[in-house]
Formats: structure tokens, C-alpha cells, sequence
């Protein structure tokens, strides 16, 4: 029981001194030896036979994959693809339907492979022109890029390139397309359930009276707001401008 209490005390620790600021590089040693200290056991032995071990086979697994990611995300970032095929699908389906827009942008960007860090910042601009002139609040923009690039796509979708698809398959024995009926069900769900409940939010902000710029007098937005007329996270160049207005 107590070990559980220290596997669950330490998870906790980690979660909430990552989210502090905390580099997870010594994060994670020490929240080890936590669990080990409540499990009774002796804790250099269990962290020079046990951890270190681990963490070595870890890194040797899957550096490639975390490696060969990165550098696809860099590509895809500096020479502007990901920002093309956003637009593409913006112009496709239209600025007015700009939540939809921002779900599916994010949803086929990380399907293809692109890491969701890049794929945040390369679709906040562009989201945040469509929600400009559809008269969305900005505040919903998180949301919608998070509903398309860390859900459904992330860890249900078959085939996924995540790596929360990739990493469990060797301990299940099974490859990145193991049950394609639940994983396009589950993701269809996701899906749908993240969409109804955006759009419903959006509504019921609207209805409030609440438009774009009227996010930026909420608590927490004065920032945003006044990037959106002086930086470059609010505005994007001429092109992204003119090609979302179109």
C-alpha cells in the first residue's frame, strides 16, 4: 500500500513541478527515489540496478523515433509546409467555419507526422485571422488547435505516428494499426464530442455577447491583445492574412 502511495505521490510531484518549471531531466530521478523510499527498498542499489538501466534502454529504444521526429517538425516548420497545408485546408472549407478549420488543420498535421509544438505554432496565426473574422472569441483558439492535434490523432486514430501509439506497442506486442474498429470509433467520438462541445461553447459566448476583441478585456487576455497589434503571435504576414480573408 505504500508503494502505491509513493508511486502516486511521486507522479504527482512530477506533474506539478513540470508544470512549475522544473526540468523533467533531474525531475525524474528524484521523484524516483520518492516511490522507492515508500516502497521500502534500498535506494542506491534500486537506482544504479534498476533506474539507470531502464532510463539506458529507454533512450537506446526510442531516441530514433524522438530524433527523426524532431527534425521532420523542424523541416516541416522553417520551410513553411505546415503552414501551407493549413491554409489549404482554411480556403478549402472557409473562415466562417473557422473552429471546424482549426480542428482539422491541427487533426491532419499531427496524422501526418508534424510534432504538436510545431504544429501550435504554426496554426495559432492562421487561427487566430479565421477567429477574427468569423467573430470567435480568441480564448476558444487553445481548444480548438488542442481538439484536432492532441486527442483523437494523438492516441486513437490506427496507424498514428504519435509516440503514445508507438511506445506501448512492444510491450503489447502489437503495431501502430493494432485495432483499427476501436481506435476510428474512439476517434471518431473524440471528435465529434470535442467539435459539439467548442461550437456549443462558442454559441453560448456569442449569445453573451462576446465576440473576438471582447476576449481581450477578460482576465488573462490583455496580453494577447495587445500582441495581436504589435507582435508576431497575434498577426501573421500578408499572405496568411489575405490568403484566410479570401
Amino acid at each position: 500500500m505504500l508503494g502505491l502511495i509513493g508511486v502516486l505521490l511521486a507522479l504527482g510531484l512530477l506533474i506539478f513541478l513540470a508544470y512549475r518549471g522544473f526540468s523533467v531531466l533531474y525531475l525524474a530521478p528524484i521523484t524516483a527515489l520518492v516511490a522507492v523510499a515508500f516502497a521500502g527498498l534500498p535506494l542506491v542499489a534500486t537506482y544504479t540496478q534498476i533506474f539507470m538501466p531502464a532510463v539506458g534502454k529507454y533512450i537506446i529504444t526510442y531516441f530514433p523515433v524522438f530524433a527523426l521526429g524532431a527534425i521532420f517538425g523542424k523541416l516541416m516548420s522553417d520551410t513553411g509546409f505546415a503552414k501551407a497545408i493549413a491554409l489549404w485546408i482554411v480556403n478549402t472549407i472557409g473562415a466562417k467555419r473557422a473552429m471546424l478549420a482549426t480542428i482539422l488543420s491541427g487533426a491532419i498535421l499531427t496524422y501526418g507526422g508534424v510534432s504538436v509544438f510545431v504544429v501550435a505554432f504554426a496554426l495559432f496565426p492562421i487561427a487566430n485571422q479565421m477567429f477574427r473574422a468569423a467573430d470567435i472569441p480568441k480564448r476558444l483558439i487553445p481548444g480548438a488547435i488542442v481538439a484536432g492535434s492532441a486527442t483523437f490523432t494523438m492516441s486513437a486514430l490506427p496507424g498514428t505516428p504519435a509516440i503514445q501509439n508507438a511506445i506501448p506497442g512492444p510491450f503489447f506486442g502489437t503495431n501502430a494499426f493494432a485495432a483499427p474498429v476501436f481506435g476510428i470509433v474512439a476517434g471518431l467520438i473524440m471528435f465529434v464530442l470535442a467539435t459539439m462541445w467548442l461550437g456549443w461553447r462558442a454559441k453560448k459566448l456569442t449569445a453573451a455577447g462576446e465576440g473576438y476583441q471582447d476576449s481581450n478585456t477578460r482576465p488573462g487576455f490583455g496580453e494577447a491583445g495587445e500582441n495581436d497589434n504589435n507582435g508576431d503571435t497575434g498577426t501573421s504576414s500578408g499572405t496568411t492574412t489575405s490568403a484566410v480573408t479570401q
